[in-house]
């Protein structure tokens, strides 16, 4: 294992603070915030051709493909996961039934739920492989929970959904940039890419296996849906895409021109790379915690919660570092810029 003494990513990132706040946003790199103040000035100064390139939406697009292991064909670009989650949630058929862990992230729940006419069902995380039954249509979880950064069962949630012929929604917003993903082993992913893609607010992303493409209503489609991308402008569009793209939001130029460089960086350095590393980050914490009388939620995710210490995170901010307090839990979570120096800085706040 590399050295845990020096980020990855160089040059990239110079945090002015104890920065342990990936899980709710990440630093961008500075490649990225050049693409985004080149594209920012070529429009202040009247670029001819527009405010952006398509071409480069497809970059991101692609990039992204291949970090979740699938053709960018089965990728779609948008801005949100709430927006990404609603199109599925209006495509079901009323009175569909949808299995979710109990206090997942409200974006992957509320668009079910504000329907009112879905069955939506509660259970604990580890449960959820176990609580599929006949007639669930859908289930859907995060990868990782933002509150407490627990990871589910991948593989029993799969098989469970299989064998009951359910489809599956995960969203990876917690997990993508650190933990290797395969969207191709899920009907539908989101995966917010403000977080741990280090991309601009503004970039998400949808994947959809060519099967499950014909069960979602392409109900924001505009003129960028179309599947011959400048004949559309006027009237209605002539023939969808017949890939993911159909289900394109109209992009955010400056989040997306960012986004191909994070995404960029990201396969540069290497998600298994990423990976061990911010795992070790995180192991290097949980025993540090232990020594210190703290008993941190038990995982192996880089995302660390620690309840009754929500209380410690003004002291910590007032000391330079930067984390979050979610659902009572004090939540550390490391990403390839953090070191050892910045485990054994929080450690020594808590210590006094």
């Amino acid at each position: 294992m590399e050295s845990l003494d020096q980020p990855l990513g160089g040059a990239e990132f110079a945090p002015k603070k104890t920065y342990l706040n990936t899980s709710a946003c990440g630093l961008l790199p500075r490649r990225t915030v050049e693409a985004v103040t080149l594209l920012a000035e070529e429009t202040a100064d009247g670029r001819a051709g527009g405010a952006g390139s398509f071409d480069v939406v497809d970059e991101a697009r692609a990039a992204f493909g291949r970090i979740a292991g699938v053709s960018h064909e089965r990728v779609a670009v948008g801005s949100s996961v709430a927006v990404h989650c609603g199109m599925i949630a209006q495509s079901l058929p009323t009175g569909s039934e949808v299995l979710f862990p109990e206090g997942d992230f409200s974006s992957v729940i509320t668009p079910f739920t504000i329907r009112g006419d879905l069955k939506t069902r509660f259970v604990p995380l580890d449960r959820l492989a176990e609580s599929v039954r006949p007639g669930t249509a859908l289930v859907a979880f995060s990868a990782v929970q933002s509150a407490d950064g627990r990871t589910a069962d991948f593989a029993a949630i799969r098989e469970a959904a299989a064998a009951h012929g359910a489809r599956t929604l995960l969203d990876a917003t917690q997990s993508a940039g650190w933990l290797p993903l395969n969207a191709a082993e899920w009907d539908y992913t989101v995966t917010a890419g403000y977080k741990y893609l280090l991309c601009p607010r503004g970039a998400s992303f949808l994947t959809v296996t060519e099967e499950a493409q014909d069960t979602l209503l392409a109900i924001h489609a505009g003129w960028v849906t179309g599947e011959e991308l400048w004949v559309n402008s006027y009237g209605p569009v002539r023939e969808l895409a017949r890939s993911a793209r159909r289900f394109d939001e109209p992009a955010a130029f400056l989040s997306y021109h960012g986004a191909a460089r994070s995404l960029a960086l990201l396969e540069e350095v290497g998600i298994e790379r990423i990976e061990a590393h911010d795992k070790g980050l995180a192991a290097r914490f949980r025993a540090g915690l232990l020594d210190l009388g703290h008993e941190p939620v038990a995982d192996d995710s880089t995302v660390v919660a620690v309840p009754g210490l929500g209380d410690r995170a003004d002291a910590l901010h007032d000391a330079g570092v930067v984390l979050s307090v979610r659902a009572g839990n004090l939540r550390v979570s490391f990403h390839l810029y953090n070191t050892a120096a910045d485990v054994d800085r929080v450690l020594d706040v808590l210590a006094g």
